[in-house]
């Protein structure tokens, strides 16, 4: 069954996804106040996008490398948690490629390189909206286990 076909009974993988990422958006006081957009979702795959406003620049009137982080580990973190299943971060770095003054526009495309039964990889790219790469980050995610009866984790 592909991620569009839908079973009887339950949500198509697709549909799973953007309710996923939605629900967590929600409650992201974090990537809400960077103005961050979703714009497309697929499980284990998001693509999001804010504007540098000019409180995010450095001293040098480019936007803050913390910035940009923020907005990679925002995508990193929705694709993560796409398929449902609670992860949160167990490590990541970033490469910075290009600077970015106040006004640009910035899109961030993260994808599933890898996902274990505790573990995923992604990257995410991170783009002007000409097209050229501004910072590359690789997230490492773990997955939340349940707390057992007695509140703590297994």
């Amino acid at each position: 069954m592909t991620d569009e076909e839908i079973m009887p009974g339950s949500a198509s993988t697709l549909e799973l996804a953007r309710s996923a990422v939605q629900s967590m958006y929600r409650a992201d006081r974090a990537s809400q106040s960077l103005g961050l957009e979703i714009l497309d979702v697929a499980p284990g795959s998001v693509r999001v996008c804010m504007t540098v406003r000019p409180e995010m620049v450095n001293g040098h009137n480019l936007c803050h490398g913390g910035v940009i982080f923020t907005l990679a580990d925002s995508a990193f973190a929705f694709a993560c948690n796409s398929r449902g299943e609670p992860m949160v971060a167990a490590g990541a770095s970033i490469e910075f490629l290009a600077p970015t003054p106040a006004g640009e526009r910035l899109t961030a495309l993260a994808t599933e390189v890898s996902r274990g039964a505790r573990h995923g990889i992604y990257d995410v790219r991170v783009t002007k909206s000409s097209g050229e790469s501004v910072a590359l980050f690789r997230g490492r995610g773990a997955r939340l286990r349940p707390p057992t009866p007695n509140g703590t984790t297994s």
